[in-house]
């Protein structure tokens, strides 16, 4: 494919300016013959995870297609799922620009975007324009106005208006460019959303007959106690799945670099390790009780292998992606 081509002229302009452009493109393109500029045929690897069938275990991260508007066009790259969002219950700016910097030479990115979006609602449309009926992961969070002690209510929120179209629900409490929202990945704090969290799954089960899994994304930058609690409070509640892990804090790995010491979240590389870890103490504390999806640092078959090693039993792309292109879905799939 002809992508590295492409991206030696993308990377020659301000990074979320040519992730905007890339989005209308692939809206626009998703559904139409022209789909075949990055269409692939990829193996059917399938695997069950949380009582779903996926064709095959790479996903798509949230964070690239934040409200759902090109769903259609990431399914048709060979992804054997896409998670959307994340989306809060009130569309929001984000933060002030510039927010996402390329590090080309550590294979990363940072951002700090803040959760841009244009609002569940939009979001809700978008799914239903798509029409799509593969595996479609939608993650949710909070508005960055919406004070933590009512943190819940938001999440609640999104839930009811994405329930009936998801396959599965990603409660996002570890994005580090939201004041105050990883806060909510420890102690009563966490057992109070998830709590919540669970008893409205319980209601909307009922009321559209089928039961939509919930999985939380959590940070890297956890000790092993703070893991090991978290893991209590998924098992203690009920919750279907963990996603492990979003961006860090740390700047490990990019020391010196142009960029490095923007502040926000880093991705690609320099997190793989650190993402690896929590993986394997996750899977130590679960005990088997819930899977992991695995995401962080992927570029390859081999980092892809690491994960589900380490005991993730699905792995996701975002950084190694925007680097790669589609080739890197068809190449890990290839190799597991």
């Amino acid at each position: 494919m002809f992508y590295p081509a492409i991206r030696k002229v993308l990377f020659q302009f301000d990074a979320e300016t040519i992730h905007e452009l890339t989005i209308k493109g692939l809206k626009s393109t998703g559904k139409s013959p022209f789909n075949r500029l990055y269409k692939q045929q990829v193996q059917n690897k399938p695997v069950t995870v949380m009582g779903i069938n996926f064709p095959n275990p790479v996903g798509l991260a949230a964070g690239l297609d934040k409200n759902g508007e090109c769903i259609n066009a990431f399914s048709a790259m060979g992804f054997g799922f896409v998670e959307v969002g994340t989306v809060t219950p009130r569309p929001q700016p984000g933060n002030d620009k510039p927010r996402i910097f390329r590090l080309p030479t550590a294979n990363a990115v940072i951002n700090r975007m803040g959760f841009n979006n244009k609002g569940v609602d939009y979001l809700v449309s978008q799914v239903h324009a798509a029409n799509f009926n593969g595996v479609l992961g939608i993650n949710i969070g909070k508005n960055k106005d919406t004070p933590e002690e009512n943190a819940k209510d938001d999440y609640l929120h999104c839930m009811r208006k994405v329930y009936d179209l998801a396959s599965y629900i990603t409660v996002n409490i570890s994005s580090p460019n939201t004041p105050g929202l990883r806060s909510l990945q420890y102690g009563d704090a966490l057992n109070e959303l998830l709590s919540a969290l669970k008893a409205e799954q319980g209601i909307l089960t009922e009321k559209y007959g089928k039961y939509v899994p919930l999985a939380v994304k959590i940070a890297p930058d956890l000790s092993s106690d703070e893991v090991k609690s978290i893991a209590k409070s998924l098992i203690d509640n009920g919750i279907d799945g963990v996603i492990a892990t979003n961006t860090t804090l740390s700047r490990e790995g990019v020391e010196g670099l142009e960029f490095g010491d923007e502040q926000g979240g880093l991705s690609g590389q320099p997190v793989k390790d650190k993402s690896t870890q929590v993986i394997k103490l996750l899977s130590e504390a679960l005990d088997n009780k819930l899977p992991i999806i695995g995401v962080g640092g992927i570029a390859s078959s081999d980092d892809a292998n690491e994960k589900l090693q380490a005991g993730a039993s699905l792995i996701q792309v975002y950084t190694g992606f925007i680097y790669q292109g589609p080739p890197l879905v068809k190449n890990i799939v290839n190799g597991l």
